[in-house]
């Protein structure tokens, strides 16, 4: 298990002094890349190999947003290697030990020069350690679309959306999507379902609809093929 210590600062907050579900997304991801720097298999490792990790899912889980100057303890770790596939847990700790959130993901490893899957090296299945799954009730990786979808104002790729592997970044969808929200919901649950990448100058086009209390969004490019597809599901009074 790999951890390290914060404190929630204010550029990371809502209105509400609370931590942001998009800044808890940056926490995780900035984890297992921290994790992988320190076993030597992280970015430049990933750039000689000609290797990417891409991110195929998330299942976030939120039982109480950290709220401004609290100290949290961010952790995570793999549970499973399959071939080219890798499952991985993250979760965040107040300093008291109460659970705040939890999560879910699974990545692909695909080869940059052919941007097929490619086998998970031996170097990674050594360095990494695999270990019990966290106890959640796990989600599928799919999500489904309601028919009652309405197009949004369309997004143009910017350099800011992009990451060191020059397509849009993981959680840059999830802050697209966010944008659909009714302004007064609390997201109990985000689950996404990654399905292509999106590059510099691309368009793309949300699609989104709100039953009951669920929001889902399908972040498409202007041909109607989904990006990426969000799910948001709100904490209920």
């Amino acid at each position: 298990m790999y951890t390290f210590d914060s404190r929630i600062r204010y550029s990371e907050t809502d209105a509400d002094e609370r931590l942001t579900l998009t800044a808890l997304t940056d926490y995780f991801q900035d984890c297992s890349t921290f994790q992988s720097e320190d076993l030597g298999v992280g970015v430049k490792y990933l750039q000689k190999q000609h290797l990417v990790w891409v991110l195929s899912s998330w299942q976030i889980v939120i039982d109480e947003y950290p709220k401004l100057g609290d100290h949290v303890t961010v952790g995570t770790f793999p549970y499973q290697f399959k071939t080219f596939m890798g499952s991985r847990n993250f979760f965040m700790d107040r300093k008291d030990g109460k659970r705040l959130a939890y999560a879910n993901s699974l990545w692909t490893l695909l080869d940059t020069e052919t941007m097929q899957p490619a086998r998970v090296t031996e170097e990674m299945t050594t360095r990494y350690i695999p270990e019990e799954k966290l106890p959640m009730e796990y989600a599928p990786r799919k999500i489904a679309l309601p028919p009652n979808l309405e197009k949004q104002p369309p997004i143009t790729v910017q350099p800011f959306h992009l990451d060191s592997n020059h397509h849009v970044n993981n959680a840059q969808y999830v802050k697209m999507a966010f944008a659909c929200l009714q302004e007064d919901a609390t997201v109990r649950q985000m689950r996404a379902e990654y399905k292509m990448q999106a590059h510099l100058g691309d368009v793309i086009v949300p699609y989104s609809a709100t039953n009951e209390n669920v929001t889902t969004v399908s972040l498409c490019n202007e041909s109607g093929e989904p990006y990426a597809i969000v799910e948001f599901t709100a904490k209920e009074d």
